[in-house]
C-alpha cells in the first residue's frame, strides 16, 4: 500500500517510463529449448493519479488509481491495473480497500536493487502479490515501529475460494534517509495458495547500502484443493554504492528447489527524475523446478528511466 500526503482536494498526476534495450537468452520450459531475442522493452512503466481530501483536522480520505503502461506490447491496448484503492487516515493509522499490494510485499522495503527489472526477486521468491479484493490496515508510527495487516477476500480469483491474510511489522525508514537501518518481519497465510515467512534488513554504512532477506515458502492450496508442499528456504544479499552520479549495484538470490540468480549493474543520474541504467543477470533454475535438468537465463540491458 502506498503512502499519500495530500492537501485538501488535491489531485496529483505521477508516473515513470523505464525502457531498456536488451539481449535475452531465455529457456522456454514449455518447448524445452533456449531462445535468444533482442528487445526494446518496458519495465513496469506506469501512470497514476493520487490525492486526498481533508474531512476534519484529524481525518483524511485518500485514493490512488494506477496503471501499468507496457510500451513494448504488441497491442495498443497496453494498460494493466496496478494499485487502485481508497481509504481513510487519521490518529488511528490508515485503512485502505481495493486492489493493492499486500503488506507482506510492502515489507521488502528497498532491499531489492533490481526491482521491476528482470532481476526482480519475484522470479524466485513467492509473495510479491498485488491482489484485487483487499483491505489493509497500518498503524501510526510508534517511535519508528509500524504494524500492518492485509485481508484478501475468498472471492478474489487467485485465492481458490479461500480467505487469505498477510501481516508485517516494520522498523525504520526504508529509504534509509531518516534512519540508518530498516528491518521487517512478515507472514502470508494462504495468499495466492502459499504460506510464507520473510525477514528483511537493510543498513547504510557511510554511503554503502547492504541488504539481506530470508524467506521460507510452502504451497498450501491450488485449483485442485489443499496441498502439502515442501517448505523451501531461500535468501537474498544486495549492495549499492554511490560514486558521484553513479550507483553501483549487485545482488545474489537463492531459493532451494527453484534456483539461483546473480545480478550486477549501475545507475547514472542525469537529473533528479532522469537516469541511465545498465545491468547483467544470470539466473539458473534447478532440475526440481524445470523437470528437465538445470537451465540458465541470461539478460544484458541498457536503458533510461524518466519519472514525473
Amino acid at each position: 500500500m502506498q503512502s499519500q500526503q495530500a492537501s485538501d482536494d488535491v489531485l496529483i498526476l505521477y508516473g515513470k517510463l523505464n525502457i531498456t534495450a536488451q539481449y535475452n537468452d531465455v529457456y522456454d520450459m514449455d518447448n524445452a529449448t533456449s531462445e535468444t531475442s533482442n528487445t526494446i522493452q518496458s519495465n513496469q512503466s506506469r501512470l497514476g493519479v493520487k490525492g486526498g481530501y481533508q474531512i476534519t483536522d484529524s481525518l483524511q480520505a485518500f485514493y490512488t488509481i494506477e496503471y501499468k503502461v507496457d510500451t513494448s506490447s504488441d497491442s495498443s491496448d497496453n494498460f494493466t491495473a496496478r494499485n487502485q484503492f481508497v481509504g481513510l487516515r487519521g490518529d488511528f493509522g490508515s485503512l485502505a480497500v481495493g486492489r493493492n499490494e499486500t503488506i507482506f510485499k510492502r515489507s521488502e522495503g528497498k532491499v531489492d536493487q533490481f526491482n521491476d527489472l528482470d532481476g526482480d526477486i519475484d522470479r524466485l521468491f513467492k509473495g510479491q502479490n498485488r491482489m484485487a479484493q483487499t483491505a489493509t490496515y497500518l498503524t501510526p508510527d510508534m517511535n519508528g515501529f509500524r504494524i500492518g495487516a492485509t485481508y484478501v477476500a475468498d472471492a478474489e480469483a487467485k485465492q481458490y475460494g479461500e480467505n487469505g491474510y498477510s501481516v508485517a511489522a516494520f522498523y525504520g525508514d526504508k529509504a534509509l534517509k531518516k534512519t540508518m537501518f530498516y528491518a521487517s518481519v512478515a507472514y502470508d497465510d494462504n495468499i495466492k495458495g502459499y504460506e510464507i515467512i520473510r525477514a528483511t534488513a537493510q543498513v547504510k554504512i557511510m554511503k554503502l547500502k547492504l541488504g539481506a532477506m530470508y524467506q521460507q515458502q510452502e504451497e498450501t492450496y491450488d485449483s485442485s484443493g489443499a496441498v502439502s508442499g515442501d517448505r523451501d528456504n531461500g535468501y537474498l544479499l544486495s549492495a549499492a554504492y554511490p560514486i558521484k552520479d553513479f550507483t553501483l549495484k549487485a545482488q545474489y538470490q537463492d531459493m532451494e528447489e527453484v534456483g539461483q540468480s546473480w545480478a550486477a549493474g549501475f545507475d547514472y543520474k542525469l537529473a533528479k527524475p532522469t537516469k541511465l541504467l545498465a545491468f547483467w543477470i544470470d539466473r539458473t533454475y534447478d532440475s526440481e523446478y524445470t523437470g528437465n535438468g538445470k537451465q540458465t537465463d541470461k539478460y544484458f540491458a541498457v536503458g533510461i528511466e524518466q519519472k514525473f
